[in-house]
């Protein structure tokens, strides 16, 4: 309730700055007109030196576009205010968040050592709390490195290994390694079409893309998730379409989903726990290839589509293309520069 209220006395304020504004506006062209009226009225009876040169708007020009120009830039005070708002709803929910997800699988290991240190535990039972911790542990391991990975992505410090791939056949491996990570049944995904195209890729971040989409569908499907890709490759773009049989996502959220920390709160939707960095990674990941995503859905319990657009190699944007593999060569013979000077130290 704090944060209504504290929007609603600035939106107070910002309205009654204006109205401030205009009754100026007012009282200076009240001012004015008046003036004119009476010297028009009486100039002739003055003495010369009183004479008012009616003519002159200059001034009154100039004040009109000083108040204008007052109350425009009180507007965009008023809206870059309420976008920080807005940020700082975000950031607060955003540390909710983080902070449930790394006290959860800590507070899991914390629970299985203590239980280790504290009683006799059968042999068996020993190597699946291990297995647990080493999940739990490996669960807190991604998740920091995926915030690390956003802020580097964010700062351009991130040293992509971009390689020119049949897209066809990449798409088919990365998914086929998704499967097993998640351990889903050959039948839950499905690929239909072709792509006899060639694309410039970082082939580990399409696999963070690919896996995020997939994690995404697990825990937003209510039923066994059903996954559908369609490839295909026009003159100048690789397309993947991504859908599955999840709760969907309701009309005046889609073009919000990409947005750093932006979470759906719904009571009709399943209350996932996430950072809300993971579609934001995913949109600047494909940013950094050049390409583009965006979310379609008919409503809510009729799944999501994801459309990913890729530039074909050769066709399309050639000299960004081959700066990325260009920059991917160089980084990659100053490593090698660095492990030989390493290796003679």
């Amino acid at each position: 309730m704090k944060k209504k209220h504290s929007l609603f006395y600035h939106i107070t304020i910002f309205v009654i700055a204006q109205l401030a504004w205009l009754l100026l506006l007012g009282i200076w062209i009240y001012w004015y007109v008046t003036n004119y009226i009476i010297f028009k009225k009486v100039g002739e009876k003055l003495s010369p030196q009183f004479i008012y040169n009616g003519t002159n708007i200059f001034p009154f020009v100039g004040g009109l576009i000083l108040l204008v120009g007052i109350a425009f830039s009180m507007s965009l005070i008023f809206r870059h205010l309420n976008v920080q708002l807005k940020l700082n709803k975000l950031y607060d929910n955003f540390i909710a968040n983080i902070t449930h997800e790394l006290k959860s699988p800590l507070s899991s290991i914390q629970l299985y050592l203590e239980t280790l240190n504290s009683r006799d535990v059968q042999p068996e039972k020993q190597k699946e709390f291990i297995d647990l911790m080493m999940k739990d542990a490996s669960r807190l391991k991604n998740l920091i490195n995926s915030i690390l990975e956003i802020s580097a992505l964010e700062k351009k410090k991130v040293a992509h290994s971009y390689q020119l791939y049949e897209a066809d056949s990449l798409i088919k491996k990365i998914i086929e390694e998704s499967v097993e990570q998640f351990k889903l049944s050959p039948d839950s995904i499905k690929i239909e079409g072709k792509s006899d195209c060639k694309c410039v890729v970082d082939k580990n971040a399409l696999r963070i893309v690919m896996n995020n989409l997939i994690d995404n569908s697990i825990k937003y499907s209510i039923n066994q998730v059903e996954i559908n890709l369609k490839i295909s490759c026009a003159s100048k773009k690789f397309i993947i379409d991504f859908s599955d049989n999840g709760v969907g996502i309701p009309a005046p959220e889609l073009k919000k989903i990409f947005s750093k920390f932006y979470r759906i709160y719904d009571a009709d939707i399943p209350n996932v726990k996430g950072t809300g960095l993971g579609l934001y990674w995913i949109r600047e990941i494909i940013k950094t290839h050049g390409g583009k995503i965006t979310a379609l859905s008919e409503g809510k319990n009729k799944g999501t589509t994801f459309k990913i657009e890729l530039p074909v190699y050769q066709n399309s944007k050639k000299r960004f293309l081959n700066k990325l593999l260009k920059n991917t060569g160089q980084q990659e013979e100053l490593t090698e520069n660095k492990e030989v000077e390493n290796y003679v130290e």
